[in-house]
């Protein structure tokens, strides 16, 4: 008589093949073991059946996370954590067990990384409610993904789910190693990495605790609304900021996180209405800058004084940034059209998510852009050499011409070439 043998952990290969093809949606770099997802698909049915018998079995160890860093737009560098191909699969495969478990414990004004909801959404919220309330107390919390308590996450976690591989393997991540740029591993007590899979998940669920379920309880008639580690609570008084603002305080160092102290004010929505003169009357969240602003009445053909949201000077800069470090201006062997390809898509994220309120502010990256083809042009084309105006009437013409060619020229930025 033959005895079956059976895995500690039931995990189906569904879910791992669901999880793979997440994953390779997603695409994203390589890890420590430099294997690209192409490479990983070379021998994808053993790779993905060795990873689902290792994870059955309770033997997945995750490999160390193989540290990046990337340019801030405000400046500075933020450290990523990149897992490698099999470990995001992994990784992926718990997201889609845990997600349905905590995700309608959640409250409506957590936005961060969650189905369903987007960074616009939350800032629309926020435009509404500044119409509503005068005071803002604008929090970022300081290193959230390298700061969550390991203890507590895991409190958190047994909460939502019993299921063992999950609360397992999570443990493990939580642990894995950390290989830095100079190839040295480093061992992590607390944390989870950015740029993990399951990572703006517990971040999610460590922010439900110390935050979300905390105001709701503490401050129910405060209206807030955060995305990840940023987030802003409206006030009616400016005494009722200064009060939230101290029990946050209170709140995070319970919690073992801190609130950034640059990036925490307390701020006066300050329109045409609210008199009064204070030091803060405009504040940044996902990439927006709140501030007073002529607004245009077109029923009454009025201006008036609002407080709104447009793009912030640190995200125009790094739009412009972005453009300049492509350099495609001393690459007179692009054509215009190839150009054209590889900017459009760019171009058109810049207007989905920042020209969603007040579009008129990235018109000076959209010139910027412009000019840069000129540029390109006087390079391009013996005949344009040092004669700038000849250069921005010929693209003037294309872009009367073609004017889809571009998608920005489709909103009116085909005439800002001189």
């Amino acid at each position: 008589m033959t005895t079956t043998k059976t895995k500690p952990f039931l995990i189906s290969k569904k879910l791992v093949m669901e999880a793979y093809q997440r994953v390779k949606a997603n695409r994203g770099a390589a890890g420590v073991d430099h294997q690209s997802l192409e490479a990983f698909e070379v021998r994808l049915k053993d790779n993905l059946y060795r990873l689902w018998n290792r994870m059955s079995s309770g033997s997945y160890l995750p490999p160390p996370v193989r540290a990046v860093t990337i340019p801030k737009k405000v400046g500075g560098e933020r450290l990523l954590g990149i897992p490698t191909v099999s470990d995001r699969i992994a990784q992926m495969v718990v997201k889609l067990m845990l997600e349905p478990s905590v995700e309608p414990y959640f409250l409506a004004d957590s936005y961060g990384y969650r189905p369903g909801k987007s960074a616009l959404d939350a800032v629309e919220v926020t435009r509404k409610r500044c119409w509503k309330y005068d005071w803002v107390v604008e929090f970022d919390i300081r290193g959230l993904f390298d700061a969550i308590d390991h203890t507590l996450m895991m409190r958190a976690l047994q909460r939502h789910t019993k299921c063992p591989w999950v609360v397992l393997y999570i443990e493990r991540w939580l642990t894995a190693q950390i290989e830095m740029p100079d190839e040295q591993l480093v061992s992590r007590t607390k944390g989870t990495p950015q740029g993990g899979v399951i990572s703006p998940l517990l971040a999610n669920l460590f922010m439900h605790y110390a935050f979300d379920a905390w105001m709701t309880r503490e401050f129910p008639d405060t209206p807030w609304c955060r995305y990840a580690d940023d987030g802003v609570i409206h006030c009616r008084t400016e005494a009722e900021a200064l009060q939230v603002k101290e029990a946050l305080s209170t709140r995070m160092m319970g919690c073992l996180l801190e609130l950034h102290p640059e990036k925490t004010r307390i701020v006066y929505c300050k329109d045409g209405s609210r008199k009064g003169t204070y030091a803060d009357v405009a504040f940044d969240f996902l990439g927006y800058t709140f501030r007073r602003r002529p607004t245009k009445n077109t029923k009454a053909n009025t201006v008036f004084s609002n407080f709104s949201p447009a793009a912030s000077s640190a995200s125009l800069k790094a739009m412009r940034q972005r453009v300049r470090r492509e350099n495609f201006r001393n690459k007179p062997i692009y054509s215009l059209e190839a150009i054209a390809r590889y900017f459009n898509p760019i171009l058109r994220g810049w207007i989905q998510y920042y020209g969603r309120f007040y579009r008129s502010e990235l018109y000076a990256v959209f010139r910027h852009f412009n000019q840069t083809l000129v540029a390109w042009a006087m390079r391009k084309y013996k005949r344009f050499h040092r004669r700038r105006v000849a250069a921005s009437r010929f693209l003037q013409c294309i872009a009367e011409q073609q004017p889809d060619l571009f998608v920005h020229w489709k909103i009116g930025m085909r005439g800002s070439f001189v």
